[in-house]
């Protein structure tokens, strides 16, 4: 009888789907890992699974080519402003009147399982003293401490209506940048060049720019089970960008060209050998992409090419400089990147866990904030790049809505958002509780946002899959939809 989800095959199962059911499954597991291992799968060495259709035959000797997605992108390219610590949504992108209004009540707030997502649930009820002025033609409400952002605002969707599982920093972290709350899983930056690779062979497909070091370190930016190829390369946020860029003195660039080709023929060896060594496939092509990028980064880093309007705009000149400068460069070096081909930038700003003094924290973050990010979207606008370049800002969760001068961790309900790159702007999605507390409407959690992102760059995220360890592993884990709503 023929097998209705498998109409190819009138018997109902082949012989390869009986041989790797066998045993639960585990005899094809050790099968496919013996082979693997002999060489067997020359399209699958690296671990590649369901992919585009321009991958690479081989993506250990190609890693970084670029590639087509699934279907027509609304984005070429991310820039994800992470904000460590988690900014409290309640002073930023979500007003809550009845809060404001009820400041310093003692209160009991949501059941056993939003606790579980949450560090308080009860005490006094903490209202933002901020005014949330209605902005832009849309009207969105943001927070005066976002006086400039606000002015963005119909480029902006903001999700007022977030969720995450945890409420401690180094898991959550991990989730919002990898989909998991454990480590060892490739970072969104990854996926994005695991499916697309990079439009320009002279830079890395996935840059991070650290303002602040955040929780769980270099496994947000971790390629995972991944190639190493695909790991976030990292940039500093002052001094240098690119440590060691320049080449030693007295080395011409012809001799450093025959260093790297010998060192390219004895290391192609031992890569014939071991097929499965990423590490040293990665290592042999940074050899290369680092002397192409001597050769072509020092312009990238170079703003003496901007005007004083476009430095003044990021709050790189001018009256603000003191304090958005350094968020600023950052800010500016994330356009030139992507300006130049790099399919994902992420920032690090830290940071915003303010269990203390949650008023004069924000008040001080914002304001290192506020101002380079909408010269990045004026920017961005202003050039004709943000059509198709997505701009995600957020943290790991939220903040609070009880609590004695600071705020703590709070997962259940918090609030991002998404500019350009096909997102609608100019709306809020989403709805909590009169207290923040909550989602009452329209709930989008973390595997939802990564699933909408990975729609617009043109990605089915139930089919962007890495096979790794017997089985498809994905962004998305086992869940996600699509936040249609979302999308222009």
């Amino acid at each position: 009888m023929p097998d209705p989800l498998n109409p190819n095959f009138p018997c109902g199962i082949t012989r390869r789907q009986a041989i790797w059911q066998a045993g639960a499954g585990f005899f094809g597991t050790a099968m496919a890992a013996m082979l693997a291992r002999d060489g067997f799968f020359p399209a699958r060495a690296m671990g590649a699974s369901l992919t585009p259709a321009s991958q690479p035959t081989n993506l250990a000797l190609a890693p970084l080519a670029a590639r087509q997605p699934h279907f027509a992108a609304k984005a070429k390219r991310v820039i994800f402003l992470y904000m460590v610590g988690g900014p409290s949504h309640l002073d930023t992108f979500d007003p809550k009147p009845e809060l404001v209004k009820r400041h310093g009540q003692k209160q009991s707030l949501g059941s056993d399982n939003e606790r579980a997502t949450s560090q308080k649930a009860s005490g006094e009820l903490k209202g933002a003293p901020w005014k949330f002025p209605k902005c832009g033609k849309s009207g969105v409400e943001v927070s005066e401490l976002f006086s400039h952002v606000g002015k963005c605002v119909d480029d902006i969707a903001v999700v007022r209506s977030m969720t995450a599982d945890s409420a401690a920093h180094g898991s959550a972290s991990i989730q919002m940048n990898t989909g998991h709350i454990r480590p060892g899983f490739p970072s969104m930056g990854s996926w994005a060049a695991y499916g697309l690779g990079t439009l320009n062979q002279n830079m890395p497909a996935f840059v991070v720019l650290v303002n602040g070091a955040p929780y769980s370190g270099a496994q947000n930016w971790s390629a995972g089970f991944m190639p190493a190829a695909f790991q976030g390369t990292v940039f500093g946020a002052t001094g240098d960008p690119i440590l060691n860029l320049r080449p030693a003195s007295g080395v011409s660039p012809e001799h450093q060209r025959r260093q790297i080709d010998l060192l390219t023929k004895l290391n192609e060896g031992h890569r014939q050998a071991e097929p499965l060594n990423t590490e040293l496939a990665a290592r042999i092509a940074n050899y290369e992409l680092a002397f192409r990028m001597q050769a072509n980064a020092p312009e990238v880093i170079d703003f003496g090419q901007e005007s004083p309007a476009t430095l003044d705009q990021y709050g790189i000149e001018g009256d603000t400089k003191k304090e958005t400068e350094k968020f600023g460069r950052s800010c500016l070096m994330a356009r030139r990147l992507v300006e130049r081909g790099v399919r994902f930038v992420q920032i690090y700003h830290s940071n915003w866990d303010t269990h203390g003094d949650n008023d004069k924290r924000h008040q001080k973050l914002c304001g290192e904030t506020d101002k380079p990010i909408a010269g990045l979207l004026t920017d961005l606008k202003q050039r004709g790049l943000l059509e198709d370049t997505l701009v995600v800002w957020g943290g790991e969760f939220g903040r609070t809505p009880v609590g004695t001068g600071g705020r703590d961790h709070h997962a259940a309900a918090f609030s991002m958002w998404m500019a350009g790159g096909g997102a609608k702007g100019g709306q809020a999605y989403g709805v909590t509780d009169d207290f923040g507390f909550a989602v009452a409407e329209n709930r989008v959690h973390v595997h939802d946002l990564h699933a909408t992102i990975l729609h617009l760059l043109g990605f089915d995220h139930e089919l962007l899959t890495y096979f790794h360890s017997g089985r498809n592993f994905r962004l998305t884990d086992v869940s996600g939809r699509v936040v249609k709503e979302l999308i222009a």
